[in-house]
């Protein structure tokens, strides 16, 4: 048997598309990895980019060859997006469709070892690396609790007013609400006595102070009318300092205003007018929604991948066409009982306020897996019906396509797993030929033809 002939894109070059192996799985892939090498448009001129003739004019004597062809459009005729507008720029014959696929080890050979020159392949070497993926979890939106206040009453009393409510936003020490408050009435009255005491012990050592100088009372005389009057000064401090931390009215009535701890908005008020409180009730919640927490369960078998400080990205549910990005703050050192999993953490800036709490969504951290990986350029993967293929040159005119898996996807490069081997010359630009050239009905395929 001979490798078969190009009867296609590659018009003039003999190539051939002989499966010499048995097809083999392709290891297993996330959805999305795959679908970031996929073939891109040309956003300029509306066709398949790997085979627009505007941007590679090489590209036209391919298929002026094989007669498919738009004189006047300057397309090939089968994916001129103005005669064919319902094709999109693309060929006619979904190659993604079928669950088939060009068997791993089929070769495409050149008819020369100029052929690849002329035909615009280029080639890079694929590069040992890190091995990274994704490791997926359950993501929420949870406030954080640096930011989150429940405010309590300082001392029991009465509700007599109320100044914020719910949706209120706040700033630190704004007015929440006024209670009064019998324990705040009798520490008025201990001031107001502390004040009179202060007063009189003042007038005391002054005249103590005044007969010392004269030689008429003693000198312990003086030191007692001094330790009365520092008392006197102490209990008025003490006082003052308990009206204080209550927020007491400074006009000495028994009231006193229970305010915001941190700016935000009231979530919650349980606060009602006449009600009696004390120190065990929360009447308000005050939340700061500028940064919220992203919560992650993670598998217990993927936990000694995940580290603080690594790439997280988050698509929530409400929010369907916007991914988040965040970095992990914190992982659990205890794994839940029920579940098997561990929470970790990443704070994620909220400035217009559209992630709220208990939203859920999905996470996917990006970890490190310790074995070795094989990176190529993302325009070396070439989706071929159900499976992602890369062509590896073995000789000058000789390329073999071989079945990969797509781990990740990092920029411009990817890490593939499969028969790719670090230091193999990977074909990137062009690679799209080559592919259609292993698929039957596809744009430009060849024919096969036996001895």
């Amino acid at each position: 048997m001979r490798l078969h002939g190009l009867v296609g894109l590659l018009a003039w070059l003999a190539v051939s598309a002989c499966g010499d192996r048995e097809p083999r799985a392709p290891a297993a892939a996330s959805t999305a990895a795959a679908a970031a090498v996929d073939g891109a448009m040309c956003k300029e001129h509306g066709v398949l980019e790997a085979v627009c003739t505007k941007c590679n004019p090489a590209l036209a004597a391919v298929f002026k060859a094989k007669g498919d062809w738009c004189a006047e459009h300057g397309f090939p005729e089968s994916i001129c997006p103005i005669c064919h507008p319902e094709r999109g720029g693309r060929p006619s014959t979904d190659v993604t469709a079928s669950n088939d696929g060009p068997a791993d080890g089929t070769k495409v050979r050149l008819k020369n070892k100029d052929a690849a020159r002329q035909a615009g392949l280029q080639l890079a070497k694929a590069v040992a690396g890190v091995a990274v993926r994704h490791v997926p979890a359950t993501a929420r939106v949870v406030y954080d609790a640096a930011r989150v206040a429940q405010v309590n009453p300082r001392v029991t009393g009465v509700v007599r007013a109320i100044r914020a409510d719910v949706g209120t936003a706040v700033r630190a020490g704004a007015a929440l609400a006024v209670i009064e408050s019998a324990d705040v009435g009798a520490d008025q009255a201990r001031l107001a006595a502390a004040r009179s005491r202060s007063q009189v012990a003042e007038a005391s050592y002054q005249r103590a102070s005044a007969l010392r100088a004269e030689g008429v009372s003693s000198q312990r005389a003086l030191l007692d009318a001094e330790r009365e009057r520092e008392q006197a000064r102490a209990d008025v401090a003490s006082a003052q300092s308990a009206l204080t931390m209550v927020g007491a009215s400074r006009d000495g009535s028994a009231r006193y205003t229970l305010t915001a701890p941190i700016a935000g908005v009231v979530t919650q008020r349980h606060a009602t007018i006449g009600r009696l409180v004390d120190g065990d009730d929360t009447l308000f919640e005050v939340v700061d929604p500028s940064v919220m927490w992203i919560e992650l369960d993670v598998a217990e078998a993927d936990l000694a991948l995940v580290r603080v400080g690594q790439p997280v990205a988050i698509a929530l549910d409400m929010l369907p066409d916007r991914e988040l990005t965040a970095e992990l703050s914190y992982v659990a050192p205890a794994i839940d009982l029920r579940t098997r999993t561990a929470v970790a953490r990443a704070p994620l800036p909220n400035p217009d306020g559209s992630l709220r709490a208990n939203l859920f969504g999905r996470g996917r951290i990006a970890v490190s897996d310790p074995r070795a990986a094989v990176w190529v350029p993302r325009s070396a993967v070439q989706r071929a019906r159900a499976t992602s293929v890369v062509f590896v040159r073995i000789a000058a005119d000789l390329f073999e396509a071989r079945r990969v898996a797509v781990a990740a996807v990092n920029g411009e490069r990817a890490s593939v797993t499969g028969r790719v081997s670090a230091g193999d010359d990977v074909v990137t630009d062009g690679s799209f030929l080559l592919k259609t050239e292993t698929l039957k009905e596809s744009i430009g395929a060849g024919c096969c033809a036996g001895e």
